[in-house]
C-alpha cells in the first residue's frame, strides 16, 4: 500500500510540474522561413521541423519551467522581406530566439536587423562561409565540411582531372566556385582544366553548356561536375546529361544543393549514380537518425516525407539553443551566446556537434550516391570536421580568423592584430 502511494505521489508531481511549465510565461521562438514563393518547398518543411522541436520541448515542461511558442512569420521567398519580418519578430512579438534562413541573400538581408536589435538567429543551410556574426549561429555546412571534401573525394576516388563548376548565379555559387578555383590551382590544377558557368534562376536550355562539359574532356582526361545548380534548373541539366548520352560513370555531377527533399517525387532515372555531398542523409545508420525519422514522419502524418540535412542543422541549433538557455538560466542574448561556445549535442549520425567559437559547428561529411528511390547510399563519411569561418584559399581570407568569446570579433586580422569591422562578401 506504501509503494502504491508513494508512486501515486510522484504521479501526481510530475502531472504537477508540467502543468506548473505550461503556466508560465511563454517563452517566444520566431520561426522565418517562406511559406509561399519559390524557395516555399524547402523552407517549409524546415518550418514543420521548428514546430515539431518546440511541440517535443514542451512535453519534456518546456524550458526553464516555461513553455515555448512558436511565432511563424511569412518572408515569402523575398529577400527584403526578411528583414522586415525578422524586425517585426524581434520588436513587435519580442521573440527570444529565431530559426530561419535559406538562401544567402536571406540571411544577409536579416544580418544588419538582429545586429543593430541584438537578435539571435539559427541559419541551418550550407553555405559560402566567408561570415562570422555575433547574433549568428550557423548550423549549415561552411565550404571546408562541404565543397572541398567532395573535390578531394572526386579527384582521389573517382581520377577526375578536369572541373566543370556550374552554378547559379547568386552569391553562394559565386564564392564557393571562388574558392574551389583557388583550392584547385593551389592543388595542381592548370586554369585550363576549370571551367566555370553561371546560369539564372530557373534556367532551362542547357544543350550548348553540357556540350561544353563533354567537350572539356576531349584530351582523354576524367571530367567531373561540381554543382551549385539550384532549384527546378537542375531537373533539366541531369535529363540533358542524360539525352546526350552522358552517364555518372562518364562524367560524375557532385551536388551541394539536391537532397532527398529535391529528389522526392522527381523521376530520379537520370540522376541514379551522381553524387550530393552533405552533412546527414537520412539513410545514416543510428539510433538517433532511426528515432528522428520515425518521429518526423508520425509529427507530419505521412510516411513519404522524408528528412534531410537542413533538418538536421535545424534540430541540432535549437537543442544547442536549449542546452545554453538552460546553462545561462535566462533567454536573453548575450548570456545565452556566453554559454553556447562549447556546447555539444547529438547529431543523427551517431556523434556529437560542438558549437565554436567561431559560431560555426564540428560536422562530419557525408558523399552520398544518388538511388533510384530518391535515396542516398552513403559512400564516403569523415570525422566530424570544425567549420571554418574564413577559407585558407582566398588570400584576403586566410589571416582572418572569428573568435567571439575570446577576442568579441568575427573579422579578426592575425597578422594586423586588430578587428576588422566592415564584412567582406567577396
Amino acid at each position: 500500500m506504501m509503494t502504491r502511494k508513494l508512486l501515486l505521489g510522484a504521479a501526481l508531481a510530475a502531472v504537477t510540474t508540467a502543468a506548473n511549465a505550461q503556466d508560465g510565461e511563454p517563452i517566444k521562438i520566431g520561426v522565418l522561413h517562406s511559406l509561399s514563393g519559390t524557395m516555399a518547398i524547402s523552407e517549409t518543411t524546415l518550418k514543420d521541423t521548428v514546430l515539431m522541436m518546440v511541440e517535443q520541448q514542451n512535453e519534456k515542461g518546456g524550458v526553464l519551467g516555461r513553455p515555448l511558442e512558436a511565432v511563424v512569420v511569412d518572408p515569402a521567398s523575398d529577400w527584403p522581406l526578411f528583414a522586415e519580418k525578422a524586425r517585426e519578430l524581434l520588436t513587435v512579438s519580442e521573440v527570444d530566439v529565431i530559426f530561419g534562413g535559406w538562401t544567402s541573400v536571406s540571411r544577409k538581408s536579416v544580418l544588419p536587423v538582429i545586429e543593430e536589435l541584438n537578435g539571435l538567429m539559427f541559419y541551418p543551410v550550407q553555405y559560402e562561409g566567408e561570415e562570422s556574426s555575433k547574433n549568428v549561429i550557423y548550423t549549415g555546412a561552411a565550404p571546408n565540411q562541404q565543397a572541398i571534401p567532395a573535390v578531394d573525394y572526386m579527384r582521389d576516388e573517382l581520377g577526375v582531372e578536369k572541373w566543370a563548376l556550374l552554378g547559379t548565379d547568386y552569391v553562394y555559387p559565386r564564392t564557393t566556385n571562388n574558392i574551389l578555383d583557388a583550392y584547385l590551382k593551389d592543388n595542381g590544377t592548370a586554369e585550363e582544366d576549370i571551367f566555370v558557368n553561371y546560369t539564372p534562376f530557373g534556367h532551362s536550355d542547357w544543350s550548348k553548356i553540357v556540350a561544353d562539359v563533354v567537350a572539356l574532356g576531349a584530351d582523354g582526361k576524367k571530367v567531373g561536375v561540381v554543382s551549385t545548380i539550384n532549384g527546378d534548373a537542375n531537373v533539366g541539366f541531369y535529363k540533358e546529361l542524360a539525352a546526350a548520352g552522358v552517364s555518372a560513370d562518364d562524367i560524375p555531377v557532385m551536388a551541394f544543393s539536391v537532397g532527398e527533399e529535391e529528389l522526392s517525387g522527381l523521376d530520379t532515372a537520370n540522376l541514379v549514380g551522381h553524387l550530393a555531398a552533405w552533412n546527414y542523409f537520412q539513410t545514416a545508420e543510428s539510433p538517433e537518425n532511426e528515432e528522428f525519422v520515425a518521429t518526423w514522419k508520425e509529427f507530419i502524418g505521412d510516411d513519404a516525407r522524408v528528412t534531410n540535412d537542413p533538418m538536421e542543422a535545424t534540430m541540432i541549433g535549437f537543442n544547442a539553443w536549449v542546452a545554453a538557455v538552460e546553462e545561462a538560466g535566462t533567454t536573453d542574448v548575450d548570456p545565452v551566446l556566453d554559454a553556447i561556445v562549447g556546447v555539444t549535442v547529438p547529431n543523427l549520425t551517431g556523434g556529437t556537434a560542438e558549437v565554436l567559437p567561431n559560431h560555426h559547428l564540428t560536422k562530419p561529411v557525408l558523399i552520398g550516391e544518388i538511388r533510384e528511390d530518391g535515396q542516398f547510399d552513403i559512400v564516403s563519411q569523415t570525422d566530424p570536421v570544425p567549420g571554418d569561418a574564413w577559407t585558407d584559399f582566398l588570400p584576403e581570407s586566410a589571416v582572418l580568423d572569428a573568435d567571439w568569446p575570446g577576442k568579441q570579433c568575427g573579422m579578426y586580422n592575425t597578422q594586423t592584430e586588430t578587428c576588422v569591422q566592415v564584412q567582406s562578401n567577396y
